[in-house]
């Protein structure tokens, strides 16, 4: 059973910057796909971003795609999220997840950590 814990998040004023990072341990993940995804009060579990194991493909949401980057650090079985020019939208629990297929919905993703707060003052 694999283990995910994030950290990085926190208060940020808007346009400013956080990085989110999630270490995984109980498995090496280096050959899995890892996501991010947030959740804002009253809404659903919602897709940021998402980085293969084999190529290191990334995919990303509209809402984020040019401010925010993901990567990974196989030899630290970490996964990372750059977040830039941050705004008052971008404001939800993170969440970061392993899946075994490529795919942006969070049935795709069965393991799970519990998430880290961002809150982006305006």
């Amino acid at each position: 059973q694999v283990q995910l814990v994030e950290s990085g998040g926190g208060l940020v004023q808007a346009g400013g910057s956080l990085r989110l990072s999630c270490a995984a341990s109980g498995r090496t993940v280096s050959s899995y796909v890892m996501g991010w995804f947030r959740q804002a009060p009253g809404k659903g579990r919602e897709f940021v971003a998402r980085i293969t194991g084999s190529y290191g493909t990334t995919n990303y949401a509209d809402s984020v795609k040019g401010r925010f980057t993901i990567s990974r650090d196989n030899a630290k079985n970490t996964v990372y999220l750059q977040m830039n020019s941050l705004k008052p939208e971008d404001t939800a629990v993170y969440y970061c997840a392993v899946g075994f297929t490529i795919g942006n919905m969070p049935s795709d993703y069965p393991h799970w950590g519990q998430g880290t707060q961002v809150t982006v003052s305006s």
